[in-house]
């Protein structure tokens, strides 16, 4: 490289750096700002509930302030020459691309937000379509600190894409515990999914690596920034498939600034009762059918009467009367109308409420107040009217009788359920009461129908839901309800559906969820799972009876080694030892029937596995197939996939999504012989190179 071009370079980097260094300035100037406005907020409130108010978003925006050394202000730098802005202007100028928005003291922008309209441009221009850039520019970091750029002059017809240095080297970087980001590799048609408006509902069917997940986290860090007041008050919320799926997705938000987004479980978002009890696998599968939502109904409305005699009411001075014809007639039109049941309880109520105020207007001449009105409402004749034909009710009465009363079951379910499914549904020893219950998981979402029966769930303005595929039919109504005018972002892979109920194609899905009409869009290219263990994990579809297309890997570095050994135990620990001098976490995945004796045989060998739920306390995590989904770690050991695949009906789902946990080396322990979709001639076979430690 000739001297004068290398001089240039340098000059360059350090222009970068020292750019870096008073944006690091900037964003700490930024911080005591705030935390000096947050110091005298409550003096310049006018009063308690405005300085409360005033503090809290000051508080926040401290928070959100916040620097991370070992996290680079900038991943990017656009040169415009007249990119096109939303109002018909065009941009020029120099811009830096980051985490954050950054402005020195005059208010000059020295990093721009990632979300902002500008930097669409770093993830969507093109050498076919520049959108007004004329240079893009990468950055190669080490820890905080910057090594390294790269430009792309797309005016010039330099395009590398995929094939940047800078950008294989950030996706392929080791991991050791929670995710990280991705805002310095989304991807152009990650990019589109992110920005997509608030209204619309997306199912993105992603395969093992595509980034499925970090487009919902990144979906939901867009839509705050852009509609940040409007979402604060109706809310966005996570759903994940368990707590060890959140913990590890947990900081990536926060790196992002966005504090306050809601992350839950399903069951955390719909448990009314603690869950003390289990159902058999039977029983399971009824109660996450759809039919259960008519049984549900049907056993509801059915509770109505007729009345069959007339209500006389004293308010102290005059007895009115109102005969059974019109009380009749006043049930029939309100159930008619179809509201909630509890709202259409009142409805009566206050009909009923409103005759004998009618009655007393007609005697006196004046209307009777509010106090009047109150005091016939909780008369003892018309409550016990309203328990005769329109009774209260609670979910967990409704669904104890259901499940307690062979009878009333036999009713609601007739035409509905089938005998035996009936059967299945009865509890063998019937509880005494409704307090005594030991209710189930799959109880949950019966309990949650038939509080959507009694009355409206607030609705959120945006759900994302993340590994989508495993979710029931009833389910799917559950969170449809807390929805029903906002938007969702549905994530999954049909290939990795592993519960009894698991979807088979979206479009049921989204019906149930009431989002019929949200376009399902494929992501099919892999950026983390390496090539060869993507090879192997796509020989399993054909078993899988699921219409999805197979994956594909940009990388083709990565190992996989399959190897049949005698001692298992003895085996992953000398695979432990092999991977000690590589970086990156390590993830052993187990069967659940064996995780105890493989742990308890760590121990006695001197290592020191972390538990899930703190998948930061240690490199080492060993954990159950059941718990697999959606985590990543480096190096995978999978041990004796026979086991894996002979422990539910839908092992071989459960095989796929283990054997797709691996970023980076594979390596896969048997003492039997491997299902047959994976079956080899060579029982010690490896595919793809070895990863050979650091010197």
């Amino acid at each position: 490289m000739p001297a004068d071009l290398t001089a240039n370079l340098t000059a360059d980097l350090e222009a970068e750096r020292a750019h870096m260094v008073a944006s690091r300035a900037a964003l700490h100037a930024m911080r005591q700002h705030a935390e000096a406005m947050y110091a005298v907020g409550e003096k310049i409130a006018g009063d308690p509930f405005s300085a409360e108010t005033l503090g809290v978003a000051l508080a926040r925006r401290v928070a959100e302030l916040a620097d991370d050394p070992r996290t680079p202000l900038f991943f990017g730098r656009l040169d415009l020459d007249g990119a096109p802005e939303p109002g018909g202007e065009s941009l020029t100028g120099r811009y830096h691309i980051g985490r954050r928005h950054v402005t020195d003291q005059l208010g000059e922008p020295l990093v721009l937000d990632w979300r902002a309209p500008v930097s669409r441009a770093f993830y969507q221009a093109s050498v076919r379509d520049p959108q007004g850039v004329r240079t893009r520019r990468r950055f190669g970091f080490a820890g905080g600190d910057l090594t390294s750029f790269e430009d792309e002059r797309l005016g010039q017809g330099e395009e590398f894409g995929t094939a940047s240095r800078i950008l294989i080297e950030e996706i392929e970087r080791p991991r050791v515990g929670p995710m990280r980001d991705i805002v310095a590799t989304i991807q152009p048609e990650q990019d589109e999914l992110v920005r997509a408006d608030l209204d619309t509902s997306i199912c993105v069917q992603g395969a093992p690596g595509t980034g499925k997940t970090a487009v919902g986290l990144h979906r939901a860090a867009y839509l705050l920034y852009l509609h940040r007041e409007r979402l604060r008050r109706t809310g966005v919320l996570i759903l994940g498939p368990n707590p060890a799926f959140l913990g590890y997705i947990s900081a990536v938000l926060p790196a992002l600034g966005e504090l306050e987004v809601r992350q839950s479980t399903l069951e955390g978002l719909i448990g009314r009762v603690p869950v003390s009890g289990a159902d058999p696998v039977e029983a399971e599968v009824v109660k996450h059918d759809p039919r259960m939502a008519t049984v549900l109904r049907r056993a509801l409305w059915s509770r109505l009467g007729r009345a069959d005699s007339s209500i006389q009411v004293s308010d102290g001075a005059y007895r009115w009367r109102i005969d059974p014809g019109v009380l009749t007639r006043l049930v029939d039109d309100t159930r008619r109308e179809d509201p909630p049941y509890l709202l259409g309880r009142e409805r009566v109520r206050a009909r009923v409420v409103g005759l004998l105020q009618r009655q007393a207007e007609t005697r006196s001449g004046e209307s009777p107040g509010e106090p009047w009105q109150r005091r016939m409402g909780k008369a003892k004749p018309v409550v016990e009217f309203l328990d005769a034909c329109w009774p209260a009710v609670t979910p967990q009465s409704l669904v104890f009788e259901l499940l307690s009363d062979p009878e009333a079951l036999a009713r609601a379910a007739e035409g509905i359920l089938t005998e035996a499914e009936c059967q299945a549904l009865r509890w063998p020893r019937p509880f005494r009461s409704v307090k005594s219950v030991r209710w189930s998981s799959a109880d949950l979402v019966l309990l949650d129908e038939a509080a959507g029966l009694l009355e409206r769930e607030s609705s959120l303005h945006h759900i994302i839901i993340d590994e989508a595929q495993d979710l029931s039919p009833m389910q799917c109504r559950a969170i449809g309800r807390r929805t029903t005018h906002g938007s969702i972002t549905l994530l999954g892979d049909l290939a990795q559906g592993t519960a009894p109920w698991a979807a088979t194609d979206w479009e049921e899905s989204l019906r149930h969820l009431g989002k019929p009409d949200a376009s399902v869009v494929p992501l099919t290219t892999g950026f983390r799972v390496p090539e060869a263990v993507v090879a192997l994990a796509n020989r399993l579809l054909p078993a899988l009876a699921v219409n999805v297309p197979p994956a594909v890997s940009l990388r083709s570095d990565g190992s996989l080694v399959l190897r049949r050994v005698d001692d298992l135990a003895a085996e992953v620990v000398a695979e432990l030892a092999a991977t000690r001098t590589l970086p990156g976490s390590v993830g052993v995945i187990v069967a659940d029937r064996l995780l105890d004796e493989l742990r308890s045989a760590l121990v006695a060998a001197g290592e020191e596995p972390g538990e899930l739920d703190a998948p930061v306390s240690r490199r080492v995590t060993v954990l159950p197939a059941t718990l697999a989904k959606g985590l990543e770690y480096d190096h995978v050991i999978v041990v004796e996939p026979a086991e894996i695949v002979d422990a539910e009906p839908r092992g071989l789902h459960r095989l796929y999504v283990v054997l797709t946990r691996a970023v980076t080396r594979l390596t896969v322990l048997h003492a039997r012989a491997l299902p047959v979709a994976l079956s080899t001639d060579a029982l010690d076979h490896a595919i793809g190179p070895e990863v050979p430690a650091p010197a």
